[in-house]
């Protein structure tokens, strides 16, 4: 019955063309008893044998006829189809807007099967954490923007439901130090480790395992607490360690200076020549900003005397008779070229480099990012199953 009504909308939809295609068979026919030797005749003689043709209403069943008609109705109809498939989708009546409610049905193709691979946005509402989910249509950003004045639930009724689904890896800004407190031992322990079937898999004692997280801590309300970066763990190559330059210059060049071209690209090159030097000369436990700041303090100038070396001077001079195409090297000399000693003396007293060998900011940078060690690991590998909690003071914030 139901094949017999998809029939019948068939030949109704298609009515009109099959109509207009036995209406056509009367110009094949037109054409048919046109008579003439070439095309041009033909033609003259069409339009005197047209009129005639089409006074009847009734088709012609001629074989070349038929087909004449079925190429106009097919033809006519794939035209209509086209332009049917690229027309614009037009909402008519509803140009004033058409907002509403969502319903269960509307977010369902965007939640995932499975509750902890979601993002939880309300009580009933979730987004799948899937980037390539089944239906490309219903991919959608993880980004969430929570808007609450003090006291309005944006940690306890959004963040910590959402840290206890544990599905990724977390970066928190904590300036009150209550969230590692609260949700420090849970992260610690993990989440149940799920099969194929997402149901929590169990050791051969029938216990439940667990994915525990790396639980890292930023402090930089008490330095002393925090646990430690050091950039020169992340230096490769050259390239690497100008990228480490410019940054350490733009931030300790202080607020709204902006020092002499010529001192900056000095600057700039005396460092590039003794973190190259730590880089690449240097024992592992001594690549740190520790040593940097005794290269600093050992390069002593003399306006009086052209030829006195400092050690920093002997080291580079041991270390070009060695290797005199060394990075290090080459930077330094150039370094050297650019100043002369009253340049020299006048560099080494800038107010950034000044400041960098005051035992208080030695101490201070100890204790906070530039250090012996290398507890914060930022590599993408590693990066997997951690949590990251930043104490910042609310003033920053």
């Amino acid at each position: 019955m139901k094949k017999t009504l998809d029939i019948k909308k068939l030949i109704l939809l298609n009515m009109p063309y099959i109509l207009l295609g036995l209406f056509a068979t009367n110009f094949g026919e037109a054409w048919r008893m046109a008579q003439g030797a070439d095309a041009s005749e033909k033609f003259l003689s069409l339009v005197e044998v047209l009129p005639g043709a089409l006074q009847s209403f009734w088709p012609s069943l001629h074989p070349l006829d038929l087909l004449v008609g079925l190429c106009c109705g097919v033809g006519l109809r794939l035209a209509v189809y086209l332009k049917s498939k690229n027309a614009k989708k037009y909402r008519h009546g509803l140009e004033y807007g058409s907002a509403r409610w969502g319903t269960r049905e509307d977010i369902a193709p965007y939640v995932d099967p499975v509750f902890q691979n979601n993002v939880i946005l309300t009580k009933t509402e979730s987004l799948t954490m899937n980037s390539r989910p089944k239906d490309p249509k219903t991919a959608r950003n993880k980004n969430v923007l929570v808007i609450g004045g003090s006291g309005s639930g944006k940690t306890r009724f959004w963040l910590k439901p959402n840290l206890m689904q544990m599905h990724s890896s977390y970066v928190v800004t904590d300036p009150k130090g209550t969230i590692l407190v609260e949700c420090g031992k849970m992260l610690q322990r993990g989440a149940p480790k799920l099969g194929k079937d997402g149901k929590p898999m169990k050791d051969k004692h029938g216990k439940v395992i667990y994915e525990p997280y790396q639980i890292k801590v930023l402090n930089t309300i008490n330095f002393k607490k925090s646990m430690h970066y050091n950039p020169f763990a992340y230096i490769h190559s050259e390239k690497d360690i100008l990228k480490l330059v410019t940054t350490l210059i733009a931030n300790t060049k202080g607020e709204g200076k902006a020092g002499d071209d010529f001192w900056v690209k000095a600057e700039t090159l005396l460092y590039c020549a003794l973190i190259g030097y730590i880089h690449y000369e240097a024992p592992v436990e001594e690549q740190n900003f520790s040593t940097l700041i005794e290269f600093i303090n050992a390069m002593e100038v003399r306006e009086d005397d052209e030829e006195f070396k400092n050690p920093v001077d002997l080291m580079f001079d041991a270390l070009e008779a060695e290797k005199p195409n060394h990075f290090a090297v080459r930077q330094y000399k150039k370094y050297k070229l650019a100043a002369g000693v009253v340049s020299l003396k006048r560099l080494l007293n800038q107010s950034n480099l000044k400041s960098w060998s005051s035992k208080m900011i030695k101490k201070s940078l100890e204790a906070y990012f530039f250090t012996l060690k290398n507890k914060i690991v930022f590599c993408k590998k590693q990066f997997q199953n951690m949590s990251v909690f930043c104490f910042v003071s609310t003033e920053i914030v």
